[in-house]
């Protein structure tokens, strides 16, 4: 039995809430009325993102780790929700530094179940990644598929999805696990050596530099706005949604038409630049959100509309 709050106010923490994704997720949650607690060691973070919305009276921040178990079930009292995002995010790091990722991502979220089994949490909600499905021939990706991770970072993301799905069984902690595909949007790391795609696109097309791809081109991503990416993750956690669920858009595009597209958008004159691929990087990424729609996920940007909301901000 879960106990009841003191006062009508949905209280929400965000682990990694002052990163890209969690950002974004934390001002939606404000907006819409919630209270929310931000928890971020700020090592890829910034507090930036997050100046405005804890300068209001409706959002607190706690700069910390979510391997501080002490502070994990301080900040978790009287939380409704927990929105897990805190992780090393990048393959290329996880494979340079498994010890650290696997600190992190998985000891760290057995800790944060832990903590939200012990407070009395409604609901977690787990950023997982569409990296546990490894480089399957067979796309698009269901839920259903055996996982064949292919990098540290994808292991520990499949290991936090198992801990919540003991942690739903055996102490009957509500849990979903989102499976999300690349995700872009205004605010993503343009600058480290691990950036994403798009954003690394942006950057060097705007600077009038040839996009640099690694591989042949060839390869395919499904790509969603983050604006989608937010929404996903509230429906999750306010609706019965439970267990794990693909977030994408459900259509993909090759690399090279990607940067091809920024380009033309763009109105430059350039052409990609080819590199040897990276190690641990999946061929194909198409997700079938089938599932996730029973939930009432649906997304609501076009590939093309989001590029020209980014190049507007950034040309």
């Amino acid at each position: 039995m879960k106990r009841k709050k003191d006062n009508q106010v949905k209280r929400a923490v965000v682990t990694g809430g002052a990163g890209f994704i969690g950002s974004h997720l934390s001002a939606e949650l404000v907006k819409r009325g919630y209270h929310i607690i931000i928890l971020d060691n700020l090592s890829t973070g910034k507090m930036d993102y997050i100046a405005e919305l804890v300068a209001g009276e409706n959002a607190d921040f706690h700069q910390g780790s979510i391997n501080d178990f002490d502070l994990l079930m301080d900040i978790f009292r009287d939380a409704d929700y927990v929105f897990h995002l805190a992780a090393v995010s990048s393959v290329p790091l996880s494979l340079e530094d498994p010890l650290a990722c696997h600190e992190v991502n998985a000891a760290g979220t057995l800790n944060v179940l832990t903590a939200a089994r012990d407070s009395d949490v409604n609901k977690v909600v787990y950023a997982s990644s569409c990296a546990v499905y490894g480089d399957k021939p067979e796309i698009p990706s269901t839920e259903d598929m055996p996982p064949d991770p292919r990098s540290p970072y994808a292991v520990t993301k499949l290991s936090g999805e198992h801990y919540c799905r003991i942690f739903r069984e055996v102490y009957n902690l509500p849990t979903v696990s989102l499976r999300l595909f690349n995700v872009y949007g205004p605010g993503q790391e343009q600058d480290s050596p691990y950036s994403a795609v798009i954003p690394a696109f942006i950057k060097l097309v705007s600077a009038d530099n040839p996009p640099v791809i690694y591989g042949d081109g060839t390869q395919t991503r499904d790509l969603s706005f983050i604006t989608d990416i937010v929404a996903a993750m509230v429906l999750a956690a306010e609706s019965r949604a439970s267990g794990v669920y693909n977030i994408g858009r459900g259509e993909s595009i090759t690399i090279d038409r990607l940067a091809r597209l920024i380009i033309s958008l763009s109105g430059k004159d350039l052409e990609p630049v080819y590199k040897e691929p990276r190690a641990g990087d999946v061929t194909h990424s198409l997700a079938d959100i089938s599932l996730a729609k029973t939930f009432g996920y649906k997304p609501g940007y076009s590939l093309e509309d989001g590029l020209k909301y980014l190049l507007k901000r950034s040309l």
